[in-house]
């Protein structure tokens, strides 16, 4: 742990929050009247100590990687179709692919333990390993192997960040990620397996009650800690999680504010604040997702999501599809005028 261990979260500048704030009640609105915006800038203005932020040009990593939980038959569609989706992620054709460029943003695809081997130019290769091991049968990886999958996401927004990004973006793809994220909640959280666990890709009702016992059972074999982050991925998480809380390790360490997206980055997020608390910090969330779990670890990480539209893909799309309303934000700051300089007399 000693190089996570040296990782230094700068506090919020509630300084330039204040000055933000009056200067926002100087614009030619009344005081609130643009809602969720005017907090939004302000939170942006502390985390990057800049009274008039930027989030553009953003950022998007996404992790891809295998879990050796789907022996157990918990997701609707087969282990190979990670690798598939690598390849769509590739070749421009996912959602992802279509909202990153709709915000400019740089795409990186990293494979940080697909289960086969890929070649590409444009991909990425950090394998950590192939797939996390069954955690229904042992450990999900070692110890050595959950850190270095966090330090390869630590590197990877540390190279997006000194190249200029202004805002990050972390996605996933792992075909049985919903089954780790609901395990590592369950433990963290020590909710029910039933209030936590979804239809993830779309398995069946049916097999909702089988996955949640698959989980359930899981975790009385693991027997998981709850405050240690490496006890906890090595024995039920994944390396796309591990990799996603060392990127917000990164921005945070950088005050670069992390857009989460749904209920897989968010599990990453409750990873990496048990890493360092302060990185909570710099997170907004970009979306709510409907997986069930979704709601409970925003309340963990205290924070309240930006859209609601129905989501439950991944990959960073919700996230994506909420970063123009921080452009909004930004640019409502940045370009409005105030009473002052349109001549409009205020209401005092």
């Amino acid at each position: 742990m000693s190089a996570l261990q040296s990782i230094h979260i700068p506090k919020l500048d509630e300084e330039t929050g204040v000055l933000v704030q009056k200067y926002v009640d100087s614009l030619t609105k009344p005081p609130g009247s643009l809602g969720r915006l005017e907090e939004l800038v302000i939170e942006l203005a502390k985390m990057t100590g800049h009274a008039f932020p930027e989030v553009s040009p953003p950022g998007i990593i996404v992790f891809a990687a295998d879990h050796g939980i789907t022996a157990e038959g918990v997701s609707a569609f087969p282990q190979e179709v990670t690798y598939q989706m690598v390849r769509n992620f590739l070749n421009g054709g996912a959602a992802i692919n279509v909202f990153s460029k709709a915000i400019r943003a740089r795409l990186n695809i990293v494979d940080i333990g697909v289960a086969v081997d890929m070649d590409d130019e444009n991909l990425i290769n950090k394998k950590v390993r192939y797939a996390t091991a069954n955690f229904y049968e042992e450990n999900a990886m070692s110890p050595s192997e959950a850190i270095q999958a966090i330090e390869v996401g630590y590197e990877q927004a540390q190279k997006l960040i000194d190249d200029g990004i202004k805002c990050l973006i972390l996605g996933e793809m792992g075909i049985g990620n919903t089954t780790t994220s609901s395990a590592i909640l369950a433990a963290v959280s020590g909710k029910n397996i039933e209030s936590l666990v979804g239809t993830g890709t779309g398995i069946e009702d049916e097999k909702i009650q089988f996955k949640q016992q698959v989980i359930k059972r899981a975790l009385e074999k693991r027997k998981p800690s709850n405050t240690d982050p490496i006890d906890l991925l090595s024995k039920i998480g994944g390396l796309e999680i591990a990799g996603m809380a060392g990127a917000m390790l990164a921005a945070a360490s950088n005050r670069i504010p992390i857009l989460v997206d749904g209920f897989i980055a968010a599990t990453a997020g409750l990873v990496a604040q048990m890493i360092s608390s302060q990185v909570t910090d710099y997170m907004i969330m970009g979306h709510r997702s409907v997986e069930p779990g979704h709601a409970i670890v925003m309340d963990l990480l205290g924070k309240k999501p930006i859209l609601d539209l129905g989501m439950r893909l991944g990959e960073g799309s919700g996230a994506a599809v909420a970063f123009p309303i921080l452009q909004s934000a930004v640019v409502m700051l940045k370009e409005m005028a105030t009473f002052e300089t349109a001549q409009i007399s205020n209401r005092d």
